[in-house]
């Protein structure tokens, strides 16, 4: 069984390569197919040493900045890629990867983390911060959007079988292609995060900062409470407005390793997410050092943190439901228990995801290389 993965781009190591370093380990003699590359070997290690084979894209896009804004382009090059080698092919897929071409004696396997949330249910939302909901420009990026969800929906055809990260993304994915998954939670690391010897005076959240993750939000909250300290941990394009609404109870330290990250995740009071994620593996990281996790209770929180045990869910997007949710924690006489949250986390672990990941590939490789033989005996009946 010849095995390719497909990968979307590569600028970074967060959270999907994070889960793609951990299937490589059990298709260990796979190929990686991605793109465009810009970690100039960076995090190489992370992936066994492997090259990624990379698209026509790579010539043309310069710099990591710019990438987004090929996005069109990046749904023809996805199709170019030639897997008519491969007997096996698992996209990984948040936007683009599952447009793979494959064959018909091939097997398409896409584990999604969303459909294009951009192109759907979150497109007001996306042009809203992107200030393109009025004007003539508006007009251009909302067709553009209503010919990403043909496409997007078109290429749902060609998987043979989906997985998702979470039951909120099944949801997503029946709405929009009316195509059934199953679920596999991508795993934490539980091994390296542990939990911490003490506890400080001090409220803890960290992520790329971009819109939808709502970091800005969680800092206009903690301006209305002086009294509380929030500490923020991340880079992004929302870098300098999340530094310039911050007030003096709250430290923006940008990117930081991840050793600093740890620390400061084991010392917290309490961990704050702001997000509709899709799935939101931050939030099990913190529950694994036994921190409780202060989170908006829709999309994949509303899975991984049990409201009144492992933390506090909140209802609404904005900063007074923050608020809220700060003074019911501290005030309500709720007990977190570290170990309880810490066991809950375990539940999530790497070894987990790998388990039942490799069996649910075999479980469809065996079904799919079946359904052949079958028609094979058919054919030459």
């Amino acid at each position: 069984m010849k095995v390719a993965f497909v990968h979307e781009w590569l600028v970074t190591y967060a959270g999907s390569e994070k889960v793609l370093s951990e299937m490589l380990k059990e298709f260990p003699e796979a190929d990686i197919f991605c793109l465009i590359d810009f970690t100039k070997g960076r995090f190489r290690d992370k992936f066994m040493g492997k090259p990624f084979r990379t698209s026509f894209l790579q010539k043309f896009i310069i710099t990591p900045s710019i990438y987004r804004y090929f996005f069109p382009l990046m749904q023809i090059a996805v199709e170019q890629f030639d897997l008519s080698g491969y007997d096996l092919v698992i996209s990984n897929s948040h936007a683009v990867a599952k447009g793979v071409i494959t064959g018909p004696d091939q097997l398409h396997v896409s584990y999604c983390y969303t459909p294009m949330r951009y192109a759907w249910d979150l497109q007001h939302q996306y042009l809203r911060h992107q200030k393109l909901d009025k004007n003539i420009r508006s007009l251009f990026a909302r067709y553009f959007l209503h010919l990403a969800r043909i496409w997007d929906t078109r290429t749902s055809n060609g998987v043979d079988h989906f997985i998702a990260c979470s039951k909120y993304i099944g949801r997503r994915m029946w709405k929009a292609y009316r195509r059934p998954s199953d679920v596999i939670y991508p795993g934490v690391d539980t091994d390296y995060f542990q939990i911490g010897d003490t506890k400080e005076d001090y409220y803890f959240t960290s992520s790329r900062l971009v819109p939808y993750k709502r970091v800005a939000l969680i800092v206009e909250a903690f301006a209305q409470m002086p009294d509380k300290r929030l500490v923020v941990i991340g880079d992004g394009p929302q870098f300098k407005e999340v530094k310039r609404a911050a007030g003096a109870n709250v430290s923006v330290l940008g990117y930081q390793p991840d050793d600093v990250l740890l620390q400061h995740m084991q010392r917290a009071k309490a961990f704050i997410f702001a997000a509709e994620e899709d799935f939101g593996i931050t939030p099990l990281e913190a529950q694994a050092c036994g921190t409780p996790v202060l989170a908006y209770g829709r999309g994949g929180a509303s899975e991984t943190v049990i409201d009144g045990v492992t933390g506090i869910h909140f209802w609404n997007q904005s900063a007074e439901a923050i608020c809220h949710a700060v003074n019911r924690f501290e005030k309500s006489g709720m007990v977190f228990d570290p170990l309880t949250i810490r066991e809950h986390a375990e539940k999530f672990s790497i070894a987990r995801f790998r388990s039942e990941f490799r069996d649910k590939i075999h479980e469809l490789w065996n079904a799919h290389a079946k359904s052949y033989e079958i028609l094979e005996e058919m054919v030459e009946s």
